[in-house]
């Protein structure tokens, strides 16, 4: 495919990790990998070289190419026919994977890094780039479950659609399933208009059921015919979208949200379900922007 997927390593252990998910994607699209550490302290107006007082292979700068090393190194024994490159950027980690994101089909981080306030679940890295990267972000809370499926929020709106696109492409690569579930609540759902114009806005026991299924099946229909040998389940869950995904994500490979759903404040760029998934699914979560996502 002749593509590029981008990881971003700090040295962390969950920073590893996202480096062999990030290996495996790469080798499942025929791309090539790019390990990147974001370099702040050049920043800082510190010494970067080692001490005088101290062995010659101290100092920031060596460093960070130790940690880049052992990411490549970590890469390779992952998926040794993927072809790694690696870059240390001096700025800091938010801007620098933006900024790589606008090249690669695929940005993977891990949930925390060395950095931040402990006791939280996912780190400023990961929400931010899940809003404002210009490619889906995948990040690696915990490993995925082999031989689950891809499962995927469906809700309708633009966000979503990329995100059950993404989702299939995913499962063909995987060669897995997909699980499309969808969630509403009477508070979430359009009221369907009624039957007759001349009755009040009101509609039989059932109605609002049948046009959530109605919406969940006009969305899988045309991706069944371009992915043909991708399994499909599906599921219509009357109740919190956030609590049903963070279930099923228990057996998952992979989920995959849209950054922002039908519901929510306009202008932001993350809405609530993909933020709890960041913090609380039990997979690495990949979060796909819609087109009409703003810069």
């Amino acid at each position: 495919m002749g593509g590029l997927v981008v990881v971003g390593v700090d040295g962390s252990e969950s920073g590893l990790a996202a480096v062999e998910e990030a290996a495996r994607e790469a080798r499942w699209r025929e791309a090539s990998l790019r390990v990147v550490h974001a370099f702040i302290w050049a920043r800082m107006h510190v010494p970067l070289g080692p001490s005088s007082y101290g062995p010659p292979e101290g100092g920031l700068r060596n460093m960070a190419d130790r940690l880049v090393a052992e990411a490549v190194e970590r890469a390779a024994s992952t998926a040794p026919e993927v072809e790694v490159g690696s870059v240390v950027v001096s700025g800091e980690p938010l801007t620098v994977l933006e900024t790589e994101s606008q090249g690669a089909e695929l940005v993977v981080v891990g949930s925390r890094g060395m950095g931040g306030f402990v006791g939280l679940m996912v780190g400023s890295t990961a929400v931010h780039l899940s809003a404002h990267g210009r490619c889906p972000v995948l990040v690696v809370r915990e490993p995925s479950h082999a031989g689950g499926p891809v499962l995927v929020g469906v809700d309708g709106s633009p966000a979503s659609e990329a995100a059950v696109d993404f989702a299939f492409a995913e499962a063909a690569l995987r060669g897995s399933g997909v699980l499309a579930l969808h969630a509403y609540t009477p508070w979430n759902a359009p009221l369907p208009p009624p039957q007759d114009p001349s009755m009040p806005y009101a509609n039989p026991p059932g109605a609002v059921t049948e046009a959530e299924e109605r919406l969940l099946a006009e969305v899988l229909a045309g991706r069944r015919q371009t992915y043909p040998g991708v399994p499909v389940e599906h599921a219509v869950v009357r109740g919190d979208t956030r609590k049903a995904l963070i279930e099923a994500s228990a057996s998952a490979q992979i989920l995959v949200v849209g950054a922002r759903g039908r519901g929510g404040f306009k202008g932001l760029l993350l809405g609530s379900v993909s933020q709890a998934m960041l913090h609380h699914a039990h997979c690495p979560v990949a979060v796909v922007r819609g087109s009409g996502a703003g810069a």
